[in-house]
């Protein structure tokens, strides 16, 4: 009898499907996977229309369109004043977990270590497994999901190959400031360690904060890989394209393995994304006040609630403490509760953690959604 093992074995259906799923199973308002209910802007679906109309339907190169390629180039110099080889620097990928599953794949061996700061987006930890290296999990400091520097240099060893960024951060909402950054320079700069930075909320940042890339600091750029989204920046998340980008010894390693697992992007997709930010970049200036209406529409809805929230500084998800409606329910229970009982579905935040801390009682909503969804669960919440 053929036999055969898992290489994952401890991993199992992911939340996001298990809450969406029950969602459809209860008909109810479902605020949980992180995907907007409302239309992508016109002229990109005109874009991916013309696209695949005009012949754009047939392989393209390998590290993606010239065009998109430069597009992304010309958004850094724009905006972080960071000048980037198109060609050598930059790749398109489908998907950003695929880009980030490639990277650990091409720079990190059986053998070595990856710190991971949790609660961490749950492709990482596998993505890791799967190289025989170990995720070296770091829980980051409640309430303000603040990073315990003083863990990660004692975590630090001569195995510590790489070290996970993710700003804006999923599922807290927060966001690295420049001293975080300048705190992690310290504590790397002589070492062989590398960084995966993982922005794809990058455009989404609220209340004046800014986003530092790990390529804005010239100590990180010869040893930064950076993942970014077009899906989360242009509300076409089934669209699954993302892009890469690194110092070309760094894309080098990248390309050699990311080429076996995946020939190309989709070749339409980036031809209507390339055409689509040439045309129009008010679309990216707009962004964040566009989701910061949403945030804000949203919370409002909550003041006269019993959850307890900060708002959130970046990504389009915002965190509630229900510490007050039923502290006696973990918040895989409570994400249960709220589904069977009020009709709507949340993520609970321990599946983000290894070690979860055991007060924990948090749920995550999103609020990538139309304003009468956002309305209507702000009265399911508030009723609770």
């Amino acid at each position: 009898m053929l036999e055969l093992h898992s290489k994952l074995p401890n991993q199992g259906v992911t939340i996001f499907s298990i809450m969406s799923q029950l969602a459809q199973q209860l008909g109810a308002l479902n605020l949980s996977q992180g995907f907007p209910d409302f239309a992508p802007p016109q002229a990109l679906l005109e874009s991916l229309s013309h696209a695949t109309l005009h012949g754009s339907n047939q392989y393209a190169p390998g590290d993606g369109l010239a065009s998109l390629r430069q597009q992304v180039a010309e958004l850094f110099l724009s905006r972080d004043h960071i000048q980037l080889d198109p060609i050598t620097e930059i790749s398109i990928t489908p998907g950003a977990t695929i880009g980030i599953f490639s990277t650990i794949q091409a720079l990190v061996n059986a053998g070595d270590e990856v710190i991971v700061f949790d609660p961490s987006y749950d492709s990482y930890a596998p993505s890791i497994e799967l190289v025989g290296a170990k995720a070296v999990r770091i829980a980051l400091q409640q309430p303000d999901f603040s990073v315990p520097w003083q863990q990660v240099k004692d975590a630090i060893n001569t195995k510590t190959r790489m070290i996970i960024v993710n700003t804006p951060h999923n599922p807290s909402g927060s966001m690295w400031s420049k001293q975080d950054w300048l705190n992690l320079i310290e504590l790397i700069q002589a070492s062989n360690i590398v960084v995966l930075s993982d922005e794809v909320y990058e455009h989404l940042v609220y209340d004046g904060h800014r986003h530092f890339s790990a390529l804005s600091f010239p100590e990180l750029r010869q040893r930064s890989v950076v993942v970014g989204s077009f899906g989360k920046t242009f509300h076409v998340t089934g669209w699954k394209t993302g892009y890469c980008i690194a110092a070309p010894h760094l894309m080098q390693l990248f390309r050699q393995v990311y080429q076996f697992a995946n020939f190309c992007g989709v070749t339409p997709v980036q031809a209507a994304l390339a055409e689509f930010m040439q045309q129009h970049p008010e679309h990216i200036q707009g962004l964040s006040a566009f989701y910061q209406r949403k945030r804000d529409l949203f919370n409002s809805g909550l003041q006269d609630s019993r959850f307890i929230f900060t708002p959130s500084q970046g990504t389009y998800f915002q965190n509630l403490d229900y510490s007050a409606i039923r502290p006696d329910l973990d918040d895989v229970a409570m994400c249960q509760w709220l589904a069977h009982q009020h009709g709507i579905v949340a993520i609970p935040i321990s599946v983000f953690y290894q070690h979860p801390p055991q007060d924990l009682r948090l749920i995550r909503f999103c609020f990538a959604k139309q304003d009468q969804t956002l309305a209507q669960a702000a009265k399911i919440l508030t009723n609770c």
